[in-house]
């Protein structure tokens, strides 16, 4: 059942020849790029990145994650830019608070980090509606992402904003500041097919757009293979070590934007992770083949705050990274990476500036060799064999690799480091419970109102969309009728199909079921047998989202909501998706903002009596525990809803959806 709570408190292939330069008249560190590396200030560099998205933490937490990822041998600091957050309506900016990117880009300098900008502006990234703001929707004659005029104005004028607002700051490394790349768009190779014409010439728009804002620091495409020069094509994924085939030009260099170190977390989707093992394997390999710039996705992910997750995400995002959700080193990912990056960083002369050369060391076995001229030499002897250890011979000498690993040598002779063998012990977050909030006589209810088609004001005699309705505004949309039951019969059977995400069906006041869909499986049906009146009955359907899609061609054609509702009874059935609609958006306690501490006595508090009202706001006051500690809230008690704490949302919960071992996603 749905429950609001409101929490108050007080609380062998040599790389030569080319080089692209990106042009800048602004003094600063010229940034520029040829087959083997990205070039900072005519240093090739050997480059570790960390995707640390700011407005998934707090302010007050940027120095420290920071921090951390640099103790972890990590060189650039990767983010979107999240065009929503930014442009919640229309010309309407908003960059305070966890959505102060200057403050965070500067964050990033102060430590001696590069940064590197993904500004999309569609970004995905689990994220609602994939950064994009809902209010393009009803911008006339739009399509997403392709070569739609519409479009194209408002992500060039987004897009330009963000650029100007950097160099106005002077943060890109060609004014001195610590960004080193940006990016435009985001996994477009994925969708363009679905556009047919009208994708090619979009992606080329794109680069030339960005390319022309002259921000003198190299622009990248990811899963893009015909990003037009001199934008970069990038790699995503999990095994781009294995998958990715390089760039589309041989003056270009092998950058993977995303590695990601675990999964997302999603109602339906079964919850997986990912070793630390498996991370550095792909990673060495990766360099091996080439590479030169690996970047962790996500290095900390943090919280989806607020209303801000992507269809069925959970608020803990990414919580088995190397940073955990509250920003704590999670051992032996975050230690085990670390020595991977000091292993490679020996190898950097021969990686930056020698021949490569490959041999074939067995049917699965493979070493990678650069030499220099000076005669500096570093090998990597990789088994790509997942059942069974090898011996391989090397310089004639002989080298055991484990299942599924990768030995580095930084002088062709001694093994400093292979990536199936963790030297780091494991840590484990404790969480202690510091106060329970289990007395009745603690929290006070506020029962939200059902309305009745008489109550609304919205009316319309076909079903709305879900999204279209709200704007986004709510998760919440009221779908009401008035229906005549002339019949001694007072039984019926209430059948309704929904494009997702969550029902709660009343009848004259009384929840009779509610039903919903999940990650792999939006859609779902309602069959409730219901009681009615002989006579006037009053029919409420909530339906409810739990995050917008953030993904596929044609985004803004999606459609959530009730798409059919049927009555069927002993004498006939009763098709009533054309009948006559009432709708409202939100909830009365919405509406009222009653989370907010001085809007709270807008609505008569009382007493709390039972924990399975549906549609109930609770609210409890309490001092904060100690002073400056990480506290959390653990919500496994409660059903389905939102929390807000002095007046900040910090996300949906929905304890009551359980993994198949029968546990919450999140607690």
């Amino acid at each position: 059942m749905e429950k609001g709570m409101l929490v108050l408190g007080l609380v062998a292939v040599m790389v030569v020849g080319v080089v692209v330069v990106v042009e800048s008249s602004v003094e600063g560190e010229e940034v520029s790029y040829d087959g083997r590396s990205l070039i900072i200030n005519g240093q090739r560099k050997l480059l570790f990145s960390a995707s640390i998205h700011y407005p998934r933490s707090t302010p007050e937490m940027w120095g420290s994650l920071i921090g951390k990822a640099k103790e972890g041998g990590i060189d650039v600091i990767q983010t979107y830019v999240f065009w929503n957050l930014h442009e919640p309506e229309k010309g309407q900016y908003d960059f305070s608070g966890r959505a102060d990117i200057v403050r965070f880009i500067k964050e990033i300098q102060a430590h001696g980090l590069y940064a590197s900008l993904r500004i999309g502006p569609f970004i995905e990234a689990e994220w609602n509606y994939g950064g994009l703001p809902f209010w393009l929707h009803d911008v006339p004659g739009i399509v997403y992402r392709c070569d739609s005029e519409p479009f194209k104005v408002h992500m060039q004028n987004f897009t330009t904003k963000i650029v100007n607002m950097m160099k106005s700051e002077n943060l890109y490394a060609s004014q001195g500041g610590p960004i080193i790349l940006s990016q435009i768009e985001n996994e477009y190779e994925m969708v363009e097919h679905a556009f047919h014409e009208k994708g090619p010439p979009y992606v080329r728009w794109a680069a030339q757009m960005a390319v022309a804002l002259q921000t003198g620091v190299p622009w990248m495409m990811c899963k893009q293979y015909d990003a037009p020069d001199p934008v970069i094509n990038t790699c995503n994924g999990m095994k781009c070590g294995v998958s990715f085939p390089g760039p589309n030009s041989p003056n270009k260099p092998w950058l993977w934007t995303e590695n990601w170190t675990t999964w997302y977390r999603a109602y339906g989707k079964e919850p997986e992770t990912r070793s630390a093992q498996d991370i550095a394997f792909q990673v060495a390999l990766f360099v091996a083949r080439n590479g030169t710039f690996v970047n962790y996705y996500m290095y900390h992910g943090g919280t989806n705050f607020g209303r801000t997750t992507s269809a069925f995400t959970t608020t803990s995002y990414y919580d088995d990274a190397p940073l955990d959700e509250y920003g704590f080193i999670r051992l032996p990912k975050l230690g085990h990476l670390k020595q991977l990056h000091e292993a490679i960083k020996s190898c950097s002369n021969p990686i930056l500036f020698g021949t490569q050369f490959t041999l074939s060391l067995g049917q699965q076995q493979m070493g990678y060799i650069y030499k220099r001229n000076s005669g500096e030499c570093a090998a990597f002897l990789v088994n790509q064999d997942d059942t069974k250890s090898v011996t391989v011979i090397f310089h004639n000498s002989s080298y055991e690799l484990g299942p599924s690993s990768v030995s580095i040598l930084p002088d062709c002779k001694n093994v400093v480091f292979n990536t199936a063998k963790v030297n780091v012990k494991n840590n484990t977050r404790l969480i202690t419970t510091g106060k329970k909030f289990n007395e009745s006589e603690m929290w006070q209810e506020f029962k939200d109102i059902i309305p009745t088609f008489a109550d609304t004001s919205m009316r319309s005699k076909t079903l709305l969309e879900h999204m279209n309705t709200t704007k986004d505004m709510s998760d919440y949309l009221w779908y009401t009728f008035s229906y005549q039951h002339e019949s001694s019969n007072s039984k019926a059977v209430l059948s309704v199909r929904s494009a997702g995400h969550v029902l709660h069906a009343f009848v004259n006041g009384a929840l009779i079921g509610s039903g919903n869909g999940n990650h792999e499986k939006v859609n779902f049906r309602l069959d409730n047998t219901i009681t009615l009146n002989n006579g006037s009955n009053n029919i409420s359907l909530l339906s409810v989202t739990v995050g917008l899609p953030d993904s596929g061609a044609f985004l803004e054609r999606k459609a959530l909501g009730l798409r059919r509702v049927r009555i069927h009874d002993i004498q006939n059935s009763k098709d009533l998706s054309n009948h006559r609609w009432g709708y409202q958006v939100g909830l009365l306690g919405e509406k009222l903002q009653i989370y907010l501490d001085h809007s709270s006595s807008n609505v008569q508090w009382r007493n709390f009596t039972s924990s399975n009202n549906p549609l109930t706001w609770y609210k409890i006051r309490f001092d904060a525990l100690i002073k400056n500690e990480s506290f959390g809230l653990n919500l496994g008690s409660m059903g389905k809803g939102e929390v807000w704490i002095n007046g900040q949302s910090i996300g949906r919960y929905w304890a009551s959806f359980l993994t198949s071992q029968g546990s919450p996603y999140q607690t």
